[in-house]
């Protein structure tokens, strides 16, 4: 007797998410599947890969990470043109310069090199802040003023600062990012009141991203209830693209950081997991991992 192997199909399905605009946008989510199930359902747009740059010339990045860079970390246009070239989905620009516990550049000026990039590159563009929630309320609504119409995907918003971002992102027409500590009442919690602001389309998920040995299993666990509680349960708050922003803290860790190969696998490892967790874009460092994961998702492993 010939087997069919049994399917499961679900009501919910992620909302789809466009970065960018024209010919070089970026669309994330629109699948009414779990993790790679294509043979269950639709999956409208397949998990995309950014590159990570910073403003920063990539200061404190490990030595293996910055090798396929060495000749373009000084120009942030250069690096972004590389990266595509390496094959990157898009960029992902972290404004570490403006750490007011660093060089604390202004606003303005982190807002300006952004237009530049978006500008000159004409790519899809992730743009993270510092991390500093007073500062990155002031520098990321300069961001979206500055590139007004560029449909930028922006954060991290946070639970101290989302409503003058959301309110930048909103006026100027942009993507938020919205970041919550590894816990999933907390990341409901934010979407809800973003959503007072925003429509689904327009935000993206950061629940983050811890490196392998690091507790990534937290990470893990956190992206795979997100998805099957907007897929499964059609929890239309949970039902937004998730991004795992991954490759900081891989590269910062001791494995990573002990030799060329380690580093890569160390990487590649925890991004391989995290896709099967649920994550729609994942923001790397290494470009061989940037091919690796374009071959997993496509099936060519």
């Amino acid at each position: 007797m010939e087997y069919t192997a049994p399917l499961e199909t679900y009501s919910g399905s992620v909302k789809e998410v466009v970065i960018g605009k024209g010919d070089r946008s970026v669309k994330v989510g629109g699948e009414n599947i779990l993790p790679l199930h294509y043979f269950e359902g639709k999956a409208a747009n397949r998990p995309k890969i950014a590159l990570e740059i910073d403003d920063n010339g990539a200061a404190g990045w490990s030595e293996w990470v910055l090798e396929p860079y060495k000749d373009v970390v000084a120009d942030p246009v250069k690096w972004a043109l590389k990266c595509l070239d390496l094959g990157a989905d898009l960029i992902c620009l972290r404004l570490e310069s403006t750490d007011p516990q660093g060089a604390n550049v202004p606003a303005e000026i982190a807002a300006a090199l952004v237009k530049k990039v978006a500008a000159e590159v004409q790519t899809a563009l992730v743009v993270y802040g510092c991390g500093d929630d007073k500062k990155d309320a002031e520098v990321l609504a300069a961001v979206a003023a500055a590139c007004s119409g560029e449909n930028l995907l922006i954060g991290p918003a946070v639970k101290e600062n989302y409503e003058p971002l959301a309110k930048a992102v909103a006026e100027h027409g942009h993507c938020i990012i919205a970041q919550t500590p590894i816990d999933i009442n907390l990341e409901k919690e934010l979407n809800v009141k973003l959503l007072k602001q925003l429509p689904p389309e327009r935000i993206v998920i950061d629940p983050l991203s811890s490196a392998l040995g690091y507790g990534m299993e937290y990470s893990f666990t956190i992206m795979e209830r997100t998805k099957q509680v907007g897929v499964i349960h059609g929890d239309f708050a949970m039902q937004i693209p998730i991004i795992a922003d991954l490759g900081g803290e891989c590269w910062k860790t001791n494995q990573a950081r002990a030799g060329r190969e380690q580093g890569i696998l160390w990487e590649g490892i925890t991004a391989m997991s995290l896709l099967l967790a649920g994550a729609n874009l994942l923001v790397l460092r290494h470009p061989n991992n940037c091919r690796m994961i374009k071959e997993a998702i496509d099936g060519k492993l």
